[in-house]
């Protein structure tokens, strides 16, 4: 077995072939072979699946090749990797759940405010995981753990928040996780202990420290949860006083010690957490259904046994309950699925016993185990993390070069770049700068801008020729840039370099703003550049729209990083 892939009992096939057991048994499968594949530190090869899961290698195979058709999970070679669509899961927790809408301008405030980093934390069974995140900006190496992470409820201060409101049921499996893991070595994010300590110890300690925080409003973590870090968490409560999230500031201790960050962020903390609150339990919030294609697409009639309908189906019902705040009824979630009724009822119980989906009365919501999916891996994916490998695709198929840039100032910042191995080939790596305005990707991103401030960055260059056919005088570069913006596309012809020509489209996000461009580049050989307009752009173009739906899922309620 492959380091860092961990062994997952494979499920039990001996049910009857009509139980919900069965039935849903690809279900159950194919989510563990995600949790796998998401946990891996590397790529995994499919054998190494087959030993981890007990599964037939057969089985494997059809689960990863219907998992690679929903792209949630990707080939390098013969291996997998998770794929940014994976983080749909995830969102459709955030979402559902009304976390995205709430939290990220109040962290971002406390993140400026503060000038540390801040999260949010919830309930997941007996342990806390991370639902969001805001660090300070400029800060070179910002604290913190990422979105999807699962940290020990008693080694950090929003688990003694939360356990305010534990049942017995809570603290009988808390107990178990512990006898089961007492050295947390199942907790990748934080330090596995050096030792376990005593049980009646470590719950004599845990239930003083929560009834301090009951008592209090607040907890502080000094160093528990990793050397030289401190944490001050306070609560956000329903309408009946329970905890249900907890927004946490984390320190390094040479900035402060832990009485020094309570008397710095305390005040501010608590009247975010109430704002979050008023956000979460406002009802005028809850939406309809948006219209949308249903989630289920039937791939039988073009993969045929590789597709694993029953496990295609199962994660169609977990998307579509992120398509309303507040969850989904049965027959909402059928609808937005499309699904038949029985078969939505039975993924739904399914996930529900497996622990990704909550009841709430007659709604549905992704529970935030979703988010162990592999979002904490994808979450800090950058843009160009997220280009490259169309990047490489792309250039593999037309054999040119291709790149993706961001506008920074007056040039063009290289951020990815995939390199034909070609005689003529530019010598450009990931952090060249060139001038925006003779560069294909620079005035595909000059043009996106308003025209006030393409002018000012054009005139903030000083065009100069760069060659006899840079154009260079302030009318004819604005007449470029103006049919840039309608036409989407932009070709320049050796006014960069003698003989280098470039075609570039623009990467757009969710809302439509060009947050990066991507261009193939190649030798203004013999052939007119209309000919390489013609046979290039369509290539180009889709490799844009591919960029474009990575980035819609893995920066969902966010602005693209693009780096």
């Amino acid at each position: 077995m492959a380091p860092g892939v961990s062994r997952v009992a494979a499920p039990a096939a001996s049910a009857p072939a009509d139980s919900p057991a069965e039935a849903a048994g690809p279900l159950e499968r194919g989510l563990a072979v995600l949790r796998i594949v998401a946990d891996a530190p590397h790529s995994v090869r499919p054998g190494d699946l087959t030993r981890a899961t007990g599964l037939a290698r057969s089985t494997v195979d059809r689960i990863a090749a219907t998992l690679t058709h929903l792209d949630h999970l990707r080939t390098v070679g013969r291996d997998l990797v998770p794929a940014p669509r994976l983080m749909e899961f995830g969102n459709a927790y955030l979402h559902a759940s009304g976390m995205s809408r709430a939290l990220r301008p109040s962290l971002d405030r406390l993140a400026r405010a503060l000038d540390e980093s801040v999260s949010a934390i919830v309930l997941d069974d007996c342990d806390a995981r991370i639902v969001g995140k805001a660090v300070p900006p400029g800060r070179v190496i910002p604290l913190g753990f990422r979105v999807g992470d699962l940290l020990p409820a008693e080694r950090c201060a929003a688990g003694a928040v939360l356990a305010t409101g534990w049942g017995p049921d809570t603290y009988e499996a808390w107990r178990a996780r512990r006898a089961a893991d007492p050295l947390d070595e199942t907790f990748p994010a934080v330090p596995a202990r050096l030792a376990a300590p005593a049980p009646e110890r470590t719950e004599a300690d845990f239930a003083a420290w929560t009834a301090a925080a009951d008592a209090d409003g607040w907890a502080l973590d000094d160093q528990l949860v990793a050397p030289g870090l401190v944490a001050l968490a306070v609560p956000v409560r329903d309408p009946d006083g329970r905890p249900v999230c907890a927004i946490s500031v984390l320190a390094h201790t040479s900035r402060h010690s832990g009485d020094e960050l309570r008397e710095h962020a305390l005040a501010t903390m608590t009247e975010e957490a109430l704002r979050i609150a008023g956000e979460l339990y406002d009802t005028s919030k809850t939406t309809a259904v948006p219209p949308a294609a249903p989630a289920y697409a039937d791939a039988k009639p073009e993969l045929g046994p590789s597709f694993l309908q029953a496990l295609a189906r199962g994660l169609a019902v977990l998307t579509a309950l992120g398509r309303q705040r507040g969850g989904l009824t049965l027959a909402e979630a059928a609808e937005a699925a499309g699904l038949s009724y029985p078969s939505t009822r039975r993924n739904l119980l399914t996930l529900r016993q497996l622990g990704y989906v909550d009841q709430l009365g007659r709604r549905f919501l992704p529970s935030p185990r979703v988010l162990e999916l592999g979002y904490a891996r994808l979450s800090t994916l950058t843009l160009a993390d997220i280009a490259q490998p169309h990047l490489t695709e792309l250039a593999v198929r037309v054999r040119e070069s291709a790149s993706l840039a961001v506008l920074d100032g007056t040039e063009v910042h290289y951020v990815a770049r995939a390199a034909a191995q070609q005689i003529t080939s530019a010598r450009i790596m990931p952090g060249t700068r060139l001038p925006a305005y003779a560069t294909s990707m620079g005035r595909v991103l000059l043009a996106d801008l308003p025209e006030a401030d393409r002018r000012e960055r054009v005139d903030a260059s000083r065009p100069r020729p760069l060659t006899p056919h840079t154009l260079t005088s302030p009318d004819a570069l604005a007449a470029a840039l103006d049919r840039v913006a309608r036409e989407g596309h932009a070709l320049v012809e050796q006014e960069l370099e003698a003989g280098l020509r470039s075609l570039a489209v623009p990467v757009r996000d969710r809302d439509g703003r060009a947050v990066g461009a991507v261009n193939i580049a190649l030798h203004a050989g013999p052939e007119p550049p209309e000919h390489t307009r013609e046979t290039l752009l369509p290539a180009l173009r889709a490799c844009a729209a591919r960029i474009e739906s990575d980035l819609a899922v893995a920066f969902a309620d966010g602005p693209v990083q693009t780096g």
